[in-house]
């Protein structure tokens, strides 16, 4: 019964440690006897004790690898710092494990010296506004290269450029020209826009105020011409009112003293009388009534 015991203790020691459970997205490359054995995905598996050991745990996710600065020299010969961003995932797990000794040393050195290759092709100001093909090409480079290493690069960032302090005045002092000179164009197109409503302003005031004025004067002579059509047309009235009336000579000749008598209410100096009255008599003695009632 202790020999059995013994054996189960043993065997439990010797097999507990070899079941192994790969969990998700990684994998596990297992060497047996010195060379590789095989890849064991995500699971349960058991390895033989003695013979068989796990020679590199890999994940499968994706990876992000943030890299120093580092100094590149421009076409123009304008020394800066560039720092990246890698953005790749391991496809092949035995070649991640024995294609290149410290993959990640080896990714870092490739992308300096791929950066260093682009951007001596390149003057200042490509550098600075070319992010998106210098990205393109290191990542197409790089993919290419780490391919042997069962690496898939997905994308390359440059993170920062960062060219000499004195570069770096220049183009403040250049940025900040350009906005005075953008700021003084707004100015005075602004200016030029506020004058030009303004006049077209006065000009349509001068058109109304001409219209209004003319408005005016028409409705002035309009008014004009109707009381004196009035005034005719009371004239022509009564005309015909003495016509029907069939009023005599002495009728219309009162008629005419009271025109008399009116005008002599007035300021006039000189009164003009007329010719067809009957007699002198009648008219002085008319005229002499007219006389004691103003007095």
């Amino acid at each position: 019964m202790g020999i059995f015991v013994i054996i189960l203790i043993l065997v439990a020691l010797l097999v507990l440690p070899n079941i192994k459970v790969v969990p998700q997205a990684k994998a596990y490359v297992v060497e047996r006897i010195g060379s590789y054995y095989t890849t064991w995905s995500n699971g349960l598996h058991v390895k033989i004790p003695f013979l068989d050991r796990i020679a590199n745990r890999v994940t499968l996710k994706e990876i992000v690898k943030d890299f120093p600065p580092q100094p590149v020299i421009t076409k123009d010969n304008v020394t800066m710092q560039i720092d990246t961003v890698v953005y790749f995932q391991i496809t092949d797990p035995k070649l991640y494990t024995y294609g290149v000794v410290d993959p990640i040393a080896a990714i870092e050195t490739l992308t300096a010296t791929t950066l260093r290759n682009i951007i001596g092709e390149l003057e200042l100001d490509q550098t600075l506004t070319s992010r998106d093909i210098i990205n393109t090409k290191m990542r197409s480079i790089l993919d290419e290269a780490t391919d042997p290493w069962g690496i898939k690069v997905n994308r390359v960032e440059v993170k920062n450029i960062l060219p000499p302090r004195d570069i770096q005045e220049a183009m403040e002092k250049q940025m900040r020209a350009e906005r005075e000179r953008r700021e003084k164009i707004l100015q005075a197109e602004g200016e030029k826009k506020s004058s030009v409503l303004i006049a077209e302003g006065e000009k349509e005031s001068a058109i109304l105020r001409a219209e209004a004025n003319k408005e005016s004067q028409i409705r002035i002579a309009e008014g004009e011409a109707e009381a004196l059509l009035k005034i005719k047309q009371a004239e022509a009235e009564g005309i015909r009112l003495l016509k029907e009336a069939k009023a005599d000579q002495t009728v219309l000749t009162l008629k005419s003293l009271e025109a008399v008598k009116d005008l002599a209410n007035g300021e006039a100096t000189k009164i003009i009388v007329p010719s067809d009255l009957q007699n002198l008599a009648t008219l002085g003695t008319t005229v002499k009534e007219m006389l004691n009632d103003k007095k």
